[in-house]
């Protein structure tokens, strides 16, 4: 992070947010944003992503770790886990340099201070700058370190954070997901340590079925008890409509994690007493749910959050986007009942839903996962980060322990593996090679495997869905990563109604003006080209409309180049989008000789976006930009704008006449400029609503203006994924709705009830009259 000429290697949770992941990684960044928000987060500081790349390029050990990737094969287990050792050891026995370690040090003498010791109990956590997105889940895949006292032991623990981003279950993950290594940094949280008589995990809504209930997890002690899966959890569902609690099932708790005499985190028995009682209360639960009501309402989507009590007082440790959801897996009757006819050998909780069967494989140690091959069903106490590379060749997951929060859990969820936890005792009483079926819903395993010809694998899993609804309003997806694309177009949607630039852009790790400056506008071209191609090919011949640079000032200050930003109060309000664009018209016209050269390769279903447009000048002047490099906006490509401010709806005839082929709401920004209200700041939050007559009303006279003209209109802001919204819009008679991915279906079937709602109405009143 940088401030003026001064580089920053540690910045406190007040001073970031969720926009700063590049400086803070996902963890540091979301802390960040909770802190802000108001939500009760203990304190702390974060050595920046930054800071991790100074160590690695100051001390010359980067270019040895790539070159040691660069010849890996992940796909081989025992190969993979040696070179990851052998690139932790690297940088565990690499000194960090003395300036380094001073900045670290007076920020933790700071936090010392802040919290009334000496030295600081604290819990010290690795936070990479590609997790906890919304499009990637990578749970487990770096460390955390718990009960870490005195400056010694944090910078020995902030190394071994380093070095975790090179565990064999991280460097597998990046490479099934296609991330550059050499672009994902690693920053690490240092926060105030809870000790909690009771902690555990809760989702904001079910994720295995998206259902709009709070699903709690809790045990005693530490957390870790819970995420890590060794501890089979009570499990709460609340109604979050009336804060009802619906279904409570108590496990037990066999042992938990407590801080010992000597200040060290330890794995113990729990007391005979509490092992089956009841962890939370009533008053508890209706407090975690209101809690994460809150959370969900201030990031707008569903969240997966980890808390802490402590002598009654609540903690938030995290919070996250929920990956894994997605509609129902449709199973065929026929392979369900001839399932059900079976006997039932052990039941446990139903954790990634579908059929899963096989030859059991047991494993009992890491050391036997080249047992697992393709199709296998992998049953274990409880898997680990390391086992995810055999978990993806499994069929079916079975764990002695954990709940639908745990490790395995989340994992198999995005995998679209069926998994069953907390069983109890399936490792004793299976053995290798016994044919078993799984139902990843119910929680019961089965006697048996599914004939061949009705045999459901774990392709089909991930794949399986209803026969596709057709309706006449398209339903298109937002993408915020090219590496997201996949995953997108699995949802049926008719094309993209939001691809984003900035994640392109800022992970390049250099500011995209310095590119122009150092007079390397190709590489910039070729890097935007690399990305967009991803996404356009996935979706050809479908429609993917490319918005332009939409970067605040804010993000742009960690980059390479990035030192000159200006400091912006606030940069919401400030340059970005398209007024920045025309300052640096270099940078516009980068992006368009990158969509042309796709048009020429043949990927011609890519459209030009220009954000935050507020006057019809701002469309003329980059369409004659778009002229110069030879790219003729409505001849060559289409080309839109969106609509985010009041000024835009307001005068979108103007627009029109100067030329469009379509336009998107951006109701995030459309909302809070016109009421005036910063969708972050807790204290008028609540006034923040997209249902707002104000909002309504320009949304629906935009929409009836660009009809009478021809205009295509679309959305892609946050209300685009709002059922009760969409179904307003197609009233409206909105051409399409752009949706986060995992709102895809839902999103769907609203619009053909909607749809269906006017056929019926038009035929009642055709009838009277």
């Amino acid at each position: 992070m940088h401030l003026g000429d001064v580089i920053i290697y540690v910045v406190r949770f007040k001073d970031i947010g969720k926009g700063d992941i590049s400086i803070a990684g996902g963890k540091g960044a979301n802390l960040g944003e909770l802190t802000q928000a108001g939500i009760p987060v203990p304190p702390g500081f974060v050595v920046t992503a930054e800071t991790y790349q100074k160590f690695i390029d100051k001390t010359g050990i980067s270019d040895k770790i790539m070159l040691m990737l660069d010849t890996i094969n992940v796909n081989q287990t025992k190969e993979l886990q040696r070179v990851a050792e052998e690139i932790k050891e690297i940088i565990t026995s690499t000194a960090i340099p003395d300036d380094i370690v001073s900045h670290i040090s007076e920020a933790y003498n700071a936090l010392s201070k802040d919290v009334g010791e000496d030295e600081a109990n604290v819990a010290v956590r690795s936070s990479a700058t590609a997790e906890d997105l919304p499009e990637a889940s990578f749970a487990g895949q770096q460390d955390t370190f718990l009960h870490i006292k005195g400056f010694s032991q944090v910078i020995d623990y902030v190394r071994k954070c380093w070095a975790s981003l090179f565990e064999a279950r991280a460097i597998f993950y990046r490479e099934e997901n296609d991330f550059d290594h050499s672009k994902v940094y690693i920053a690490v949280v240092v926060q105030q340590m809870v000790d909690s008589e009771k902690a555990g995990v809760m989702f904001t809504v079910n994720p295995s079925t998206g259902e709009d209930v709070a699903l709690i997890e809790g045990s005693w002690g530490l957390g870790e008890a819970v995420v890590s899966g060794t501890v089979t959890p009570d499990t709460y569902y609340v109604d979050k409509k009336t804060n009802t609690v619906t279904n409570v099932s108590i496990g037990e708790k066999k042992t938990m994690f407590v801080k010992d005499t000597k200040g060290d985190t330890i794995e113990t028995e729990v007391p005979d007493k509490l092992k089956n009682k009841r962890v939370l209360s009533e008053e508890e639960l209706i407090e975690l749910t209101e809690m994460g009501k809150r959370i969900q309402a201030h990031y707008e989507s569903p969240q997966d959050t980890e808390w802490a009590f402590n002598e009654n007082n609540l903690y938030m440790l995290q919070s996250r986007p929920i990956t894994t959801l997605g509609g129902d897996i449709e199973v065929n009757e026929e392979e369900s009942e001839d399932v059900e006819k079976r006997d039932i050998l052990i039941k446990g909780l139903g954790a990634s839903p579908g059929f899963g069967s096989g030859s059991v494989k047991v494993i009992n140690s890491i050391n036997e996962l080249d047992k697992i091959e393709d199709g296998d069903i992998m049953v274990t106490v409880m898997t680990t980060p390391d086992m995810v590379p055999a978990m993806k060749r499994a069929d079916g997951i079975i764990t002695d322990e954990g709940g639908v929060t745990c490790h395995a859990a989340i994992i198999s969820r995005e995998l679209g593996i069926p998994c069953v936890v907390g069983t109890g005792n399936a490792t004793k009483l299976f053995k290798d090679n016994v044919k078993v079926t799984l139902d990843g819903k119910k929680g019961f395993i089965y006697e048996g495997e599914f004939k061949d010809e009705n045999k459901q694998t774990k392709e089909s899993n991930q794949t399986a869905a209803p026969a596709p609804i057709i309706t006449v309003t398209e339903v298109k997806a937002n993408v915020s990563m090219p590496e997201a694309a996949q995953k997108a177009s699995q949802t049926g949607a008719d094309g993209v109604g939001l691809l984003r630039t900035e994640h392109m852009m800022l992970t390049s790790g250099v500011h995209p003006k310095k590119f122009i400056l150092d007079n390397n506008e190709e590489e910039l071209i070729k890097i935007l080209m690399e990305n967009i191609i991803k996404v356009a090919d996935v979706f050809y011949p479908k429609p993917v409309w490319y918005r332009t640079l939409d970067a605040p000032t804010d993000e742009f200050q960690t980059l390479e180049g990035g030192e000159d930003e200006p400091h912006e109060h606030n940069p919401m309000l400030g340059w970005r989008g398209i007024r920045r664009e025309l300052d640096e018209p270099e940078i516009l016209k980068a992006e368009f000789k990158a969509v042309k050269r796709l048009h020429e390769k043949g990927y011609t279903n890519i459209g030009i976006m220009l954000p935050l447009v507020q006057h019809p000048n701002e469309l003329k002047k980059a369409k004659e930009l778009a002229e110069e490099i030879g790219f003729i906006p409505h001849k060559d490509v289409d080309f839109g704008i969106m609509v985010e401010t009041p000024a835009a709806a307001l005068i979108i005839e103007d627009f029109i006449e100067v030329g469009l082929d379509f336009v998107s709401f951006g109701t995030n920004d459309l909302t809070q400029y016109t009421l005036a209200v910063d969708r972050n700041n807790e204290l008028v939050a609540k006034n923040y609503t997209e249902e707002h007559p104000a909002i309504l009303k320009l949304i629906k006279r935009v929409i009836e203006k660009c009809n009478e003209a021809g205009v295509t209109t679309s959305i892609c802001g946050q209300a685009g994924s709002m059922p009760h919204i969409v179904e307003k819009l197609i009233e409206y008679g909105i051409t399409s709705v752009s949706a986060n991915t995992d709102a895809v279906e839902t999103v769907r079937k609203t619009v053909a009830r909607s749809e269906q709602k006017l056929v019926l109405k038009a035929a009642r009143k055709s009838l009277k009259e």
